[in-house]
């Protein structure tokens, strides 16, 4: 197991931009990260995975085009881009990992079995 601690969240006016960052207090190099997002009154769901080799990388259809993800394994960090923010990304944003394998299921909660404690993330003007 990893400990993971998500950053970067914050007020941001639409349009705007943020960077989160997710610290492991151990190695990542094999597992794949993936950042979860959860808005008030609604579901945790699927932002954005990227695979333990680094270069495949998923996301929901709300954030592509938007939204980069992306890891540095010498460092145990993964990130995670927002640009083009829109009120409707305020969430807590969940930064998680999971040790990979081939058929990862990067969409689905279960497949995380090490999760941050959230970072908060407003869009408002």
């Amino acid at each position: 197991q990893v400990q993971l601690v998500e950053s970067g969240g914050g007020l941001v006016q639409p349009g705007g931009s943020l960077r989160l960052s997710c610290a492991a207090s151990g190695r990542t190099s094999s597992r794949a990260m993936g950042w979860f997002r959860q808005a008030p009154g609604k579901e945790r769901e699927f932002v954005a995975a990227i695979s333990w080799t680094g270069p495949s990388t998923y996301y929901t259809n709300s954030v592509k085009g938007r939204f980069t993800i992306s890891r540095d394994n010498a460092k145990n960090t993964a990130y995670l881009q927002m640009n083009s923010l829109k009120p409707e990304d305020t969430a807590i944003y969940y930064c998680a990992a999971g040790r990979g394998y081939y058929g990862f299921r990067y969409y689905q909660e279960s497949e995380y079995t090490d999760w941050g404690q959230g970072t908060q993330v407003t869009v408002s003007s």
